[in-house]
């Protein structure tokens, strides 16, 4: 391909040093705060060189097909379609040397804190691509939060017959709902504001009971789902991102049970419990951040069909149409918008 050399790619240019909200759209999580317009534009960029041990896909983040690679490669061939796994590591820090890569002093992400996949062309070291086979272009952009889940479920481990309670609807949770399903809850209850996000669950059959709750009002439900759980739930699942469900969720956790707070917050966010609470009840409290060495196990999942990702991808618009998506995805009226450069 060396006819690609000099040349430039359309790519989107964003630009913001403080204050973020996450958008997920397609695997970049875009994460641009009540973005001014002049902070986005289409940009003319040279198209990425390929070093040695590197691989050029045309496509988006998630899923793309080779075009160009490095003289390095091995297994892989032109026209191959692939998923990149996002996050770096640098392999010389405390944690990364204690192989600890995921706690990683110096972690980036491609599409947060660096070049992500909002563009024709990108490159990948070898090392980070996965090949895909019976996935669609659009299912193959959950393999991220997939990914995710799997960590989330390595870290709870749960015992076979466990119940759990599960707040929030968004993808990751969602496959993470799946898979615990497909691996010993013998219960799943998902509570989420009523809308799209709640329907396509029902859909997908990722939970056995749902709880749609009022966005204005949901404190019966609340207290109704405690009246109906008097013991609470093994396993507590926090996925909405929100400070105040955050606090309220460990009085959903049983005694002897796991809390595993999974959304994603603002720093300044604090969470306020009884340590007298968590000794007493003996409840466990972890946290799971994004994954390392999980996507091998996501692709298999996925492209064994064993979890329904149909639908999950609502929307799908051009890179040129970038604010188009954006205004979307703040609407509340998708879950998952991919982007087709």
């Amino acid at each position: 391909m060396a006819e690609l050399a000099g040349k430039t790619m359309k790519a989107l240019w964003y630009n913001a040093v403080s204050a973020y909200r996450w958008f997920e759209v397609c695997t970049d999580a875009l994460s641009l705060i009540d973005p001014q317009p002049e902070q986005f534009e289409i940009r003319e960029v040279p198209i990425p060189e390929v070093g040695d041990d590197d691989v050029l896909l045309k496509g988006h983040e998630a899923i793309g097909s080779i075009v160009k690679m490095g003289k390095n490669v091995k297994g892989f061939q032109i026209g191959d379609r692939c998923v990149a796994d996002v996050g770096i590591t640098c392999e010389t820090c405390f944690y990364c040397r204690r192989g600890q890569s995921l706690l990683c002093e110096n972690f980036n992400s491609r599409g947060v804190t660096l070049d992500g996949g909002f563009a024709e062309y990108v490159v990948y070291q070898q090392k980070k691509l996965y090949k895909v086979q019976n996935l669609s272009d659009e299912a193959a952009t959950l393999l991220e939060p997939a990914a995710c889940a799997i960590h989330g479920l390595d870290k709870l481990n749960p015992p076979v017959g466990v119940e759990v309670l599960l707040l929030g609807a968004g993808p990751t949770g969602l496959i993470l709902a799946q898979l615990l399903k497909l691996n010993g809850a013998s219960r799943v209850v998902i509570a989420a504001n009523k809308g799209i996000k709640m329907d396509i669950a029902k859909q997908l059959d990722a939970g056995d009971e749902y709880i749609e709750l009022d966005r204005q009002n949901p404190e019966a439900q609340w207290q109704k789902l405690k009246e109906n759980n008097p013991y609470g739930f093994d396993v507590v699942v926090e996925a909405t991102g929100v400070e105040k469900l955050a606090n309220e969720s460990i009085n959903y956790v049983r005694r002897g049970g796991t809390l595993m707070i999974y959304g994603v917050y603002e720093n300044k966010a604090l969470v306020h419990w009884p340590p007298s609470k968590i000794f007493g009840d003996e409840i466990k409290i972890i946290g799971s951040f994004s994954q390392t060495f999980c996507f091998p196990r996501a692709v298999a999942y996925l492209d064994s069909g064993k979890i329904k990702t149909k639908g999950m991808v609502t929307d799908i618009f051009k890179l040129s149409d970038y604010q188009k998506a954006l205004d979307k995805m703040s609407s509340r009226g998708a879950l998952k918008i991919a982007i087709k450069p």
